[in-house]
Protein backbone atom coordinates (compact mmCIF):
# COMPACT_ATOMS: atom_id res chain seq x y z
CA UNK A 1 0.00 0.00 0.00
CA UNK A 2 1.10 3.53 -0.77
CA UNK A 3 1.55 6.01 2.09
CA UNK A 4 -1.41 8.11 0.83
CA UNK A 5 -3.66 5.03 0.88
CA UNK A 6 -2.52 4.19 4.42
CA UNK A 7 -3.27 7.73 5.57
CA UNK A 8 -6.75 7.63 4.00
CA UNK A 9 -7.41 4.22 5.56
CA UNK A 10 -6.31 5.49 8.99
CA UNK A 11 -8.51 8.60 8.63
CA UNK A 12 -11.48 6.44 7.67
CA UNK A 13 -10.93 4.13 10.65
CA UNK A 14 -10.60 7.17 12.95
CA UNK A 15 -13.92 8.58 11.65
CA UNK A 16 -15.61 5.19 12.12
CA UNK A 17 -14.32 5.05 15.71
CA UNK A 18 -15.74 8.52 16.36
CA UNK A 19 -19.14 7.44 15.03
CA UNK A 20 -19.07 4.24 17.12
CA UNK A 21 -18.23 6.23 20.25
CA UNK A 22 -21.19 8.54 19.77
CA UNK A 23 -23.44 5.58 19.01
CA UNK A 24 -22.33 3.90 22.23
CA UNK A 25 -23.28 7.05 24.13
CA UNK A 26 -26.73 6.91 22.53
CA UNK A 27 -27.10 3.25 23.40
CA UNK A 28 -26.14 3.74 27.03
CA UNK A 29 -28.47 6.70 27.42
CA UNK A 30 -31.33 4.83 25.81
CA UNK A 31 -30.85 1.88 28.12
CA UNK A 32 -31.32 4.27 31.01
CA UNK A 33 -34.48 5.69 29.43
CA UNK A 34 -36.09 2.30 29.03
CA UNK A 35 -35.18 1.21 32.53
CA UNK A 36 -36.56 4.40 34.06
CA UNK A 37 -39.87 4.10 32.21
CA UNK A 38 -40.44 0.53 33.29
CA UNK A 39 -39.11 1.02 36.81
CA UNK A 40 -41.79 3.68 37.09
CA UNK A 41 -44.42 1.26 35.75
CA UNK A 42 -43.46 -1.42 38.24
CA UNK A 43 -44.21 1.02 41.04
CA UNK A 44 -47.52 1.96 39.43
CA UNK A 45 -48.62 -1.63 38.82
CA UNK A 46 -47.97 -2.51 42.46
CA UNK A 47 -50.53 0.10 43.49
CA UNK A 48 -48.04 2.57 44.93
CA UNK A 49 -48.53 6.11 43.71
CA UNK A 50 -45.44 7.90 44.91
CA UNK A 51 -46.08 11.02 42.87
CA UNK A 52 -42.85 12.70 43.91
CA UNK A 53 -40.87 9.71 42.59
CA UNK A 54 -42.81 9.80 39.37
CA UNK A 55 -42.14 13.52 38.92
CA UNK A 56 -38.45 12.97 39.52
CA UNK A 57 -38.42 10.15 36.98
CA UNK A 58 -40.26 12.30 34.46
CA UNK A 59 -37.75 15.10 35.04
CA UNK A 60 -34.82 12.69 34.65
CA UNK A 61 -36.27 11.39 31.41
CA UNK A 62 -36.91 14.93 30.14
CA UNK A 63 -33.27 15.84 30.82
CA UNK A 64 -32.07 12.62 29.22
CA UNK A 65 -34.13 13.34 26.11
CA UNK A 66 -32.58 16.83 25.89
CA UNK A 67 -29.14 15.27 26.17
CA UNK A 68 -29.98 12.76 23.43
CA UNK A 69 -31.11 15.59 21.13
CA UNK A 70 -27.80 17.34 21.76
CA UNK A 71 -25.79 14.19 21.04
CA UNK A 72 -27.86 13.56 17.90
CA UNK A 73 -27.07 17.06 16.66
CA UNK A 74 -23.37 16.46 17.37
CA UNK A 75 -23.48 13.18 15.46
CA UNK A 76 -25.12 14.82 12.46
CA UNK A 77 -22.63 17.71 12.59
CA UNK A 78 -19.73 15.24 12.68
CA UNK A 79 -21.00 13.30 9.68
CA UNK A 80 -22.67 15.89 7.43
CA UNK A 81 -19.98 17.92 5.70
CA UNK A 82 -21.23 21.48 5.34
CA UNK A 83 -19.58 24.67 4.17
CA UNK A 84 -19.95 27.68 6.46
CA UNK A 85 -22.65 29.13 4.18
CA UNK A 86 -24.55 25.81 4.12
CA UNK A 87 -24.29 25.46 7.90
CA UNK A 88 -25.73 28.94 8.46
CA UNK A 89 -28.78 27.99 6.40
CA UNK A 90 -29.11 24.36 7.49
CA UNK A 91 -28.97 24.51 11.31
CA UNK A 92 -32.00 26.80 11.75
CA UNK A 93 -33.99 24.43 9.50
CA UNK A 94 -32.67 21.48 11.53
CA UNK A 95 -33.77 23.17 14.77
CA UNK A 96 -37.24 23.80 13.34
CA UNK A 97 -37.45 20.16 12.21
CA UNK A 98 -36.31 19.00 15.66
CA UNK A 99 -38.93 21.14 17.39
CA UNK A 100 -41.65 19.45 15.33
CA UNK A 101 -40.10 16.02 15.90
CA UNK A 102 -40.02 16.61 19.67
CA UNK A 103 -43.79 17.15 19.66
CA UNK A 104 -44.29 13.80 17.93
CA UNK A 105 -41.81 12.13 20.26
CA UNK A 106 -43.72 13.56 23.23
CA UNK A 107 -46.74 11.69 21.93
CA UNK A 108 -44.65 8.55 21.40
CA UNK A 109 -43.42 8.84 24.98
CA UNK A 110 -47.03 9.21 26.18
CA UNK A 111 -47.87 5.93 24.44
CA UNK A 112 -44.92 4.25 26.16
CA UNK A 113 -46.01 5.70 29.52
CA UNK A 114 -49.56 4.36 28.99
CA UNK A 115 -48.12 1.00 28.04
CA UNK A 116 -45.97 0.93 31.17
CA UNK A 117 -48.85 2.07 33.37
CA UNK A 118 -51.17 -0.67 32.04
CA UNK A 119 -48.64 -3.47 31.62
CA UNK A 120 -49.63 -6.39 33.79
CA UNK A 121 -53.34 -5.63 33.61
CA UNK A 122 -53.70 -4.61 29.96
CA UNK A 123 -56.92 -5.64 28.24
CA UNK A 124 -57.25 -6.60 24.59
CA UNK A 125 -58.90 -3.24 23.85
CA UNK A 126 -56.08 -1.31 25.57
CA UNK A 127 -53.44 -3.32 23.70
CA UNK A 128 -55.08 -2.60 20.34
CA UNK A 129 -55.52 1.09 21.17
CA UNK A 130 -51.83 1.41 22.12
CA UNK A 131 -50.84 -0.41 18.92
CA UNK A 132 -52.92 1.99 16.80
CA UNK A 133 -51.54 5.03 18.63
CA UNK A 134 -47.98 3.78 18.17
CA UNK A 135 -48.52 3.24 14.44
CA UNK A 136 -50.05 6.72 14.14
CA UNK A 137 -46.92 8.23 15.72
CA UNK A 138 -44.65 6.31 13.33
CA UNK A 139 -46.70 7.63 10.41
CA UNK A 140 -46.35 11.19 11.75
CA UNK A 141 -42.55 10.86 11.85
CA UNK A 142 -42.52 9.59 8.26
CA UNK A 143 -44.80 12.44 7.16
CA UNK A 144 -42.56 14.97 8.93
CA UNK A 145 -39.48 13.66 7.13
CA UNK A 146 -41.33 13.82 3.79
CA UNK A 147 -42.42 17.39 4.58
CA UNK A 148 -38.84 18.45 5.30
CA UNK A 149 -37.10 16.91 2.28
CA UNK A 150 -37.93 19.88 0.02
CA UNK A 151 -37.32 22.35 2.87
CA UNK A 152 -33.83 20.97 3.56
CA UNK A 153 -33.20 20.76 -0.18
CA UNK A 154 -33.78 24.53 -0.42
CA UNK A 155 -30.69 25.08 1.75
CA UNK A 156 -28.56 22.03 0.81
CA UNK A 157 -27.78 20.28 -2.46
CA UNK A 158 -29.49 16.93 -3.13
CA UNK A 159 -26.61 14.72 -2.00
CA UNK A 160 -26.31 16.52 1.32
CA UNK A 161 -30.09 16.52 1.78
CA UNK A 162 -30.08 12.76 1.19
CA UNK A 163 -27.14 12.33 3.56
CA UNK A 164 -28.94 14.26 6.30
CA UNK A 165 -32.04 12.09 5.99
CA UNK A 166 -29.91 8.94 5.92
CA UNK A 167 -28.28 10.00 9.18
CA UNK A 168 -31.62 11.08 10.65
CA UNK A 169 -33.22 7.74 9.79
CA UNK A 170 -30.27 5.67 11.04
CA UNK A 171 -30.26 7.48 14.36
CA UNK A 172 -34.04 7.17 14.59
CA UNK A 173 -33.85 3.43 13.93
CA UNK A 174 -31.20 3.00 16.63
CA UNK A 175 -33.34 4.86 19.14
CA UNK A 176 -36.44 2.89 18.16
CA UNK A 177 -34.53 -0.40 18.42
CA UNK A 178 -33.19 0.46 21.86
CA UNK A 179 -36.62 1.50 23.09
CA UNK A 180 -38.27 -1.58 21.62
CA UNK A 181 -35.69 -3.84 23.27
CA UNK A 182 -36.58 -2.33 26.66
CA UNK A 183 -40.33 -2.77 26.34
CA UNK A 184 -41.64 -6.22 27.28
CA UNK A 185 -44.06 -8.02 24.98
CA UNK A 186 -47.73 -7.61 25.83
CA UNK A 187 -48.28 -11.36 26.09
CA UNK A 188 -45.57 -11.58 28.77
CA UNK A 189 -47.68 -9.62 31.28
CA UNK A 190 -49.56 -12.73 32.47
Amino acid sequence: MLPEELIKLAEKENEEMKIRSVLLLFTGALLLTGSAAFAQSATSSQGSSASSGQVASDQDIRLLRQDLRSKKKQLIAANLTLSDAEAMKFWPVYDQYTDELVKINNEKYAVIQDYAKNWGTMTDAQALDLTKRSLDEEAKVTALRAKYVPIVNQVLPGTKTATFFQLERRIGMMIDLQLASQIPLVQDQN
